[in-house]
């Protein structure tokens, strides 16, 4: 992910791995599957625009699985480069916050006790 965001005015590439772990408020997680909505590739690039738009000095990059992952998967993958660190830290969280609040993906959990359970990703 940071290859796409390298660029030479740059001093800074904060990336960020959002990655499938084995609990849940005290739960044991097997594994989970994401379900998007047909929008979802529109509504991220709409969410990296308006990041861009806030952070006209960073350059983004952003992609959240769907189907099956597995503990230890990586299910939202991030990167900003930014000409100072503070900055690209900056839009990176703002970045993160942004997808997980719109982006139209939900999540189907498996448990250590064989049930399972659909959360809504967003927020």
């Amino acid at each position: 992910m940071a290859r796409l965001v390298a660029d030479e005015r740059c001093g800074a590439v904060v990336t960020f791995d959002g990655v499938v772990r084995n609990h849940d408020e005290g739960r044991g997680v097997q594994r989970l599957a994401y379900t998007a909505h047909p929008s979802a590739q529109q509504v991220m690039d709409e969410v990296l625009a308006d990041v861009t738009g806030r952070f006209p000095d960073v350059i983004i990059a952003a992609a959240h699985r769907y189907g099956p992952l597995s503990i230890g998967d990586c299910a939202l993958a991030c990167a900003v480069a930014a000409p100072h660190r503070k900055r690209a830290f900056e839009a990176c969280d703002v970045l993160v916050d942004e997808v997980k609040a719109r982006l139209p993906i939900w999540k189907e959990q498996h448990f250590d006790d064989g049930t399972q359970e659909w959360v809504a990703a967003l927020g």
